[in-house]
Parts: structure tokens; sequence; C-alpha cells
């Protein structure tokens, strides 16, 4: 995948998109309008499709007709896909809840938003310019919210509060699946994905503490496990309305 090098520590307060233009950070766009947004955006065309090809080894379609499956998306429900990048998981998604579901992937890349809506071929499948950490979206609208391999593009203290918007638009007893990269063991290896990305991002990503994060932000029945290639994921509810 395409990523530029960031200090968790840093708070940048505009980032140069793929296609060139710059975001300003400072305020986000969509969702509580006093949101900050500290992480840095990453263009994602077609280049983030070829090596996302590269990386799953011709098991692409394998790897996330899984990840469907453990979201446990129906025909009908309405589905979020927060840092879709190019779209993959949302198509494959649109075409699980049709009939009469729908499906929405955000990303704050332009050029993956355009790449996705060139790719997209359903009535039922949408993109649109959004961050995860402010979510344009009511609260309690989605039945099912999925995010594949985006929470580390975040920093660290960030990733809470992406976690908690994604809570907060899932309607009750709503269903989110988070999916991330897990490094690889070795020394070696993690260096090897250091000097493939450009950045420790990747390579020293914590998914340990996707599951305590999760839980904090108040889901509940959180269940994990490990997917080929280099994969974590959690699938947790959201609880039922208080009566």
């Amino acid at each position: 995948m395409s990523h530029r090098r960031h200090d968790p520590g840093h708070h940048p307060t505009q980032s140069t998109t793929g296609d060139g233009s710059v975001t300003d950070l400072s305020q986000a766009r969509h969702g509580d309008p006093g949101a900050r947004t500290p992480g840095m955006l990453h263009g994602r065309g077609r280049s983030y499709d070829i090596l996302a090809a590269v990386f799953f080894g011709g098991r692409r379609r394998r790897f996330f007709t899984r990840l469907v499956a453990e979201s446990g998306a129906h025909p009908g429900d309405r589905v979020l896909d927060v840092g879709c990048g190019t779209g993959y998981l949302t198509r494959m998604m649109a075409e699980t809840v049709a009939p009469g579901g729908t499906a929405r992937g955000v990303d704050p890349s332009g050029e993956a938003i355009t790449q996705a809506r060139r790719l997209a071929h359903r009535a039922n499948c949408t993109f649109s310019d959004g961050i995860a950490e402010a979510l344009d979206a009511p609260d309690d609208t989605y039945d099912v919210v999925v995010s594949s391999l985006m929470i580390h593009h975040l920093p660290e203290a960030q990733r809470p509060r992406a976690i908690g918007e994604m809570f907060r638009v899932l309607r009750p007893r709503g269903s989110l699946l988070i999916a991330e990269f897990r490094p690889p063991a070795s020394r070696i290896g993690r260096r090897l994905v250091s000097a493939l990305t450009g950045h420790n991002a990747m390579a020293e990503n914590r998914v340990d503490l996707l599951d305590p994060m999760i839980r904090e932000a108040g889901f509940e029945h959180i269940h994990s496990g490990d997917l080929r290639p280099w994969t974590h994921y959690v699938q947790a509810r959201k609880p039922p309305a208080a009566v």
C-alpha cells in the first residue's frame, strides 16, 4: 500500500493527497465539527490496487469473501466501509446486501474515491470523501460498519476516536468488523515491511490493542481471529438500546 512517512506524535495541519491537492486537516469537514484530524492522507488510486494484488498473492477475493462473512451483513442491510480505499470491500458488501441494502465507502483520498467510483457498477454502491474520526452520518444510521487495513494509518491517540465514531453511527445491535495488518513475528520480516512501505506504522502495528479499544468504545460480544496473509480481525456488536 502507498503510505507517507509520519511521526505519530506530530500533528500536521496540512497534507498533500495523491492528486496533488493540499487538504487542511486542522478542522474536520464531517461529523463533529470540532473533531481534529492529525492523521496523514494517502493518495491511493490504480497503484493501490496493483500493490494490493501483489500483497494478497492471488488470494484477494478469498480474503475479502471471508471478511464479508465475518461482518454478519445480510440482504437489506445498510453498510458503511470506513477508509474504503478504491472500494474493493465496499463493492463486495454491496453484492451481499442486495437486494434492498446499500453499501457506502468513505475515504479521505480524492484519488481513491475517484477510482472507486469508476469501478462501481451497482446502484446500491456509493462513495464519498470522509474521515474516520468524524463520520458524516447521523447516530444509529448503519446496520454494519466495516474497516479493512485502515486503522494503522491513524496516530494511536486518534484510533479510539475513530472507533467511537463507528459505534455512534451503528444502530443498536449493529455489527462492526475491523481488519488490520498483523506484523510478521520475526525482526527481519518487520524490517522488510518497513522497507517496502517507507515507515514503521505497519511493522509496529499493535493489533493486540484493537480488542480493548473496541470494548472501551462500548461494543460487546467481541471475538477475533487471524487471516492469511498477515491480518487480524475483530468482530463485535453494539448493545441494544436502553429501555
